[in-house]
């Protein structure tokens, strides 16, 4: 795809995923997230000519100017869309597929130190809420929603919805009958078990005290 291609699916992906965007004029002016990826297309352009220190500068100018950190080394496909965007930070071995929307406060970040593989894969489609943190060289597959808060440390299959910190799969659509299979949540089971437990013990305890009287 070309370049100037590229940057118009990148329009197209404002208007696809954002009610709120009028025009495209408003977007080429005020949409930080897009601001972000223009600069991360050069930025990214240059790493890979082994440029030193330069596509770095350039990333913490972007920074500065959208309060959108992505490393110069992430990987990210087509039809990327930012929504506001502050405090976004996107790791240098990330890679992002196409037609993906991350929402504000998002982290792709790592836990190793080696200089290997150690941030997300995220496939296409994939939509990751406000405020989630993705954590370590993890894979979320293609059509996957993150719920907003998440704390996702392993890999999530495809068509999934993952929520909670940490983060678990608690449904998988099949794209094919369009229908959801919900998964069971052994968290939210053991809390309903004990919320009745509890119940339970305060009809005793006030059975108990009324035996005393």
């Amino acid at each position: 795809m070309s370049l100037f291609s590229s940057i118009k699916r990148d329009i197209k992906a404002a208007f696809d995923h954002d009610p709120a965007a009028v025009n495209i004029l408003e977007i080429l002016l005020a949409y930080p997230g897009f601001h972000a990826r223009q600069f991360h297309r050069l930025n990214h352009r240059l790493y890979h000519w082994h440029i030193p220190l330069l596509p770095r500068v350039l990333s913490h100018i972007n920074r500065f100017m959208t309060g959108i950190e992505i490393h110069p080394g992430a990987t990210i496909g087509e039809g990327f869309f930012i929504d506001h965007g502050m405090g976004v930070v996107i790791g240098e071995t990330a890679e992002i597929g196409d037609n993906v929307t991350i929402y504000q406060g998002v982290t792709l970040g790592g836990t190793s130190l080696q200089k290997k593989k150690r941030h997300p894969t995220l496939g296409n489609n994939v939509v990751v809420g406000t405020g989630s943190q993705l954590i370590g060289d993890i894979t979320i597959g293609d059509n996957t929603k993150i719920g907003a808060g998440s704390v996702v440390v392993n890999s999530a299959p495809a068509n999934a919805t993952v929520v909670g910190v940490p983060g678990r799969v608690v449904s998988i659509r099949n794209p094919d009958t369009d229908t959801t299979e919900h998964l069971p949540d052994p968290v939210g089971e053991r809390l309903d078990e004990l919320e009745k437990r509890v119940s339970e013990l305060e009809k005793h305890l006030v059975k108990a005290k009324g035996s005393r009287k």
